[in-house]
């Protein structure tokens, strides 16, 4: 393990080199990438990761990954769209991070300033992806430069960095790298974390639920039963299921969490005319759901609900449930696995105390590493606010934290750690045994 004067030298390396970091995630921020629109913030990454003198390709995400068993509904085509990888020092054995490069939509509402015009203001950095993902970018190519001038010696083990899209709506990304066996001994997403070990999260269905009716004139609205009321019924039906969710599934793993399974309604959309009784109705529905569940376990529960709530409603309206993005199941990293207690202790060392430790009502892509490869797979990242939301930041100093302790990291990864596939990793998703992950979509 290297000495603590070596640490030293790195961490007075991570102090000079943070302004580079924060011009770097300046120009990440400032190139919009939505869902469908990655490629120039990708290229960005690219560039970064080659000046580190990583070998850097672009998988491709096939367009048929949609029908994979494990994979979720696609939002676009993905011609034209990529994955990055860095490779430094072949495919070996090493250290993966994993980070995603598509943001939520901004909008503009309730934002101070441009979303995609990154303002620094009171040590905070605010711009769409700027704490959801990308000063996770920041972080973790802060600490690969520090290391290169600090401590070149760990630098020459393999290191893997897989930039992906698609995180924020299905996980195709991530896996196509799973299918194309893009995986290390462990893996680190530096996902806004507050400095804090992430381990665990929900099972995660998008659906559409759409009501569809006959119609008819604004003057006989009062006669009708139409599908505006029956989106009334159907939002409280669902509110009411993520409530019950939670009561009746507790889970070790999000202790803490008050509700951990929310129904959360994302897009409601009604009508044509305000003169003309609505035809249709559409709730777009994110649906939290227990650990050990698949997918298909909990559409069965939302079509059930739905179609319970539908009941004595009247008139002629038909009810569907469809799956339109995330098809993700839980996961869970034990907090005594080897890869937590590094990470921790890593933290401890560059800080001076222990990383909490915690499970939240999401989901991330290290879903795909404990569940399907039985690789430890965690987050790490810098501190976020009001992220999904207007004036997302990301705490500049968090990002100089959190490069401190990923140098720590990497620097003892091969000394102190021998990690064994599915150690200590909780055995409770039936995707374990379930369907094999092969290149053959």
């Amino acid at each position: 393990m290297p000495s603590g004067g070596h640490f030293q030298r790195f961490d007075e390396c991570v102090a000079a080199l943070a302004e580079d970091a924060f011009t770097f995630l300046e120009r990440l921020v400032a190139a919009p990438s939505t869902v469908g629109h990655e490629q120039l913030a990708q290229e960005i990454v690219a560039g970064e990761l080659a000046s580190l003198g990583f070998e850097v390709s672009s998988p491709p995400v096939p367009e048929q990954i949609s029908r994979h068993p494990l994979g979720g509904v696609g939002q676009t085509a993905y011609a034209g769209r990529h994955n990055v990888l860095g490779r430094l020092n072949g495919p070996g054995p090493g250290l993966l991070f994993n980070g995603h490069i598509d943001v939520v939509p901004a909008g503009t509402a309730g934002w101070r300033t441009d979303p995609f015009v990154p303002v620094r203001s009171q040590g905070w950095l605010a711009g769409r992806g700027a704490g959801d993902m990308k000063g996770g970018f920041a972080m973790a190519f802060l600490a690969l430069r520090a290391l290169a001038t600090a401590m070149p010696e760990v630098l020459e083990r393999p290191v893997s960095f897989l930039s992906v899209i698609e995180e924020e709506c299905t996980g195709n990304g991530t896996l196509a790298g799973v299918l194309d066996r893009v995986k290390g001994r462990a893996v680190i997403l530096p996902e806004p974390s507050d400095l804090g070990l992430l381990l665990s999260g929900v099972g995660v269905l998008w659906v559409d639920v759409e009501v569809r009716g006959s119609g008819g004139h604004a003057h006989v609205a009062d006669r009708l039963e139409t599908p505006v009321h029956a989106l009334v019924v159907l939002i409280a039906a669902l509110d009411d299921l993520g409530r019950e969710l939670s009561h009746d599934y507790p889970d070790a793993q999000l202790a803490g969490v008050d509700q951990p399974y929310t129904v959360n309604i994302g897009r409601v959309e009604c009508g044509d005319w305000r003169s003309s009784v609505a035809s249709t109705g559409r709730l777009g529905v994110r649906v939290g759901f227990p650990r050990g569940w698949t997918a298909d376990d909990a559409l069965a529960l939302v079509t059930g609900c739905v179609e319970k709530a539908m009941v004595g409603l009247g008139g002629d309206m038909v009810v569907t449930t469809e799956p339109t993005g995330f098809r993700a199941e839980g996961y869970a990293l034990d907090a005594g696995h080897q890869l937590a207690r590094l990470v921790s202790a890593c933290h401890e060392d560059a800080h001076g105390a222990p990383a909490p430790a915690f499970g939240l009502g999401s989901t991330t892509d290290a879903r795909y590493y404990v569940n399907q490869l039985g690789v430890p797979a965690l987050c790490y990242g810098p501190v976020a606010r009001d992220i999904h939301g207007a004036n997302e930041a990301v705490l500049l100093e968090s990002i100089v934290d959190g490069a401190r302790t990923l140098g720590r990291v990497m620097a003892r990864f091969d000394d102190d750690v021998v990690l064994t596939s599915g150690e200590t990793i909780s055995d409770y998703s039936r995707t374990l045994t379930g369907p094999p992950v092969t290149g053959d979509l």
